[in-house]
């Protein structure tokens, strides 16, 4: 006979899968008498290390991992080794920082096209995000006396840009999407009004990458005299070097007229270590926007570019190693690797997995839906066959964005063949509640959202706590 869900065994399944190393090393709930042997500590990371990243070095993860070259990674890590202790908000001890920032940011321009090298460097893309948004705020208050600020967004537009303006105050007004899954810049532009501080587009977008019209954004944002963001967050540091490779992509950087900021991931497709992205301003009157500067602190006069106050050189200085190392040769030579996987695996499933359906025609990933299986299914199945897929709702998707792990001999090959017999597996067991869509029916319940946030908050507050006695 079957255990009742919410058993006790139930229980312990889950915490042994929130808190996987609870039964095999020392929780600590108070900082220890006598200090943890140093090699002792480095031998229980470094296993801890190697089982997380084994799938992901196998190319059974769908983005995440953007580089997977470990002899890159250890680099990066001797780099940042020199400027770990580093503080780059006291450039008078480190002004090695302002050349690591500097040369960041105009190597981003180039790429980008900004006809000047105006940004900052920031923690990762919602740090990005957050502070263009805040830019804007600011500066729609200052030229106009916007007191009551809306910004209009894709439905696509990361989520980031939506907790930023939960932050400061903002109304955000959702726009829909086209049959094409882009922006309706129609739509978007009976959305505006004068207290509309600006409008964002995506290159690509999380769900799909897709880039939205940009040149017609570019247009509205013009007529209407307001700033475009453009979140190329995730594709940023790809799309230069698709464009090169003879790839048709759309305009989507300071060519276009309009744009007015980009936020690019180096982080990302840029191959530095997590925490850092570039924000990128046409001009430094908005940039300027962020600024923070107080004279009559006792403490002294204090100056910040954005929210964070210390930051650790060694981010800064291993991004622009990584750059610099990269060179156009690595980047064109990864983005080619990583651009024709992406093409088999599209065309693999036009090919011979007719019940999925590709959504529009992303270069970096392959996005899909389905008419006749539940997706969620197909996920439940490529989870039991060791992939680990993006999934998505608004429709019920899953998507596979492809990195540099992916691109391994026979990966592609491997997740054609498991996502065919997925597939026939949601064939067989339709109309089975899915495994991994278990929560998305809360939103069709009354009060469904709040059920769902709560229950979310519930595995932040879970995540942030040492594991419970076992």
């Amino acid at each position: 006979m079957g255990e009742d869900a919410g058993s006790p065994n139930d229980l312990e399944r889950m915490l042994d899968d929130l808190f996987p190393y609870r039964r095999i090393t020392e929780t600590y709930r108070r900082v220890p008498d006598h200090g943890a042997s140093r090699e002792e500590i480095l031998t229980e990371i470094a296993t801890m290390a190697k089982a997380e990243d084994a799938t992901g070095d196998a190319g059974r993860v769908s983005g995440s991992l953007y580089s997977g070259d470990h002899q890159h990674y250890h680099f990066l890590a001797q780099v940042f080794e020199h400027f770990a202790h580093a503080n780059v908000l006291q450039r008078d001890m480190y002004p090695s920082a302002t050349k690591f920032e500097g040369e960041i940011i105009a190597m981003a321009a180039d790429l980008f096209r900004d006809p000047q090298p105006i940004g900052v460097v920031t923690s990762g893309g919602s740090d990005s995000l957050v502070h263009a948004l805040y830019a804007y705020r600011e500066d729609a208050r200052e030229r106009r006396g916007v007191r009551i600020p809306n910004v209009v967004l894709p439905v696509t537009a990361h989520v980031a840009l939506r907790k930023g303006a939960h932050w400061m105050g903002i109304e955000v007004k959702d726009a829909p999407l086209t049959d094409a899954f882009v922006v309706d810049v129609e739509a978007m532009a009976d959305l505006m009004d004068d207290d509309t501080i600006a409008i964002v587009g995506s290159a690509g977008d999380y769900a799909h990458g897709l880039i939205d019209p940009i040149d017609r954004l570019g247009a509205l944002a013009q007529e209407r005299g307001v700033g475009l963001h453009v979140d190329g967050c995730l594709g940023g540091f790809l799309l230069p070097w698709a464009e090169e490779l003879g790839y048709d992509v759309p305009a989507w950087d300071f060519r276009v007229p309009g744009v007015t900021s980009i936020s690019a991931d180096t982080h990302k497709y840029g191959y530095a270590l997590k925490g850092t992205s570039v924000l990128l301003y046409r001009d430094a009157a908005l940039r300027s926007r962020q600024w923070f500067a107080s004279t009559d602190w006792p403490g002294g006069l204090y100056l910040s570019p954005g929210l964070a106050g210390s930051r650790s050189g060694g981010l800064i200085a291993s991004t622009w190693a990584a750059m610099v190392t990269m060179g156009r040769e690595g980047y064109l030579a990864k983005a080619q690797a990583i651009l024709s996987t992406n093409d088999a695996i599209k065309a693999g499933i036009r090919a011979h997995i007719p019940e999925l359906e590709i959504i529009g025609d992303p270069l970096f990933m392959t996005s899909f839906q389905s008419s006749e299986v539940d997706v969620y299914l197909v996920n439940d199945a490529l989870k039991e066959r060791g992939w680990r897929m993006n999934s998505l709702q608004l429709p019920p998707a899953l998507h596979f964005c492809i990195t540099g792990p992916n691109t391994q001999p026979g990966v592609a090959d491997d997740f054609l063949a498991d996502l065919r017999a997925a597939v026939d597996y949601a064939i067989a067991h339709r109309g089975e509640p899915a495994k991994s869509g278990a929560m998305y029916g809360f939103g069709a319940m009354p009060d469904g959202n709040q059920t769902l946030r709560s229950v979310m908050g519930g595995v932040l507050d879970a995540m942030h706590v040492a594991a419970p006695e076992g």
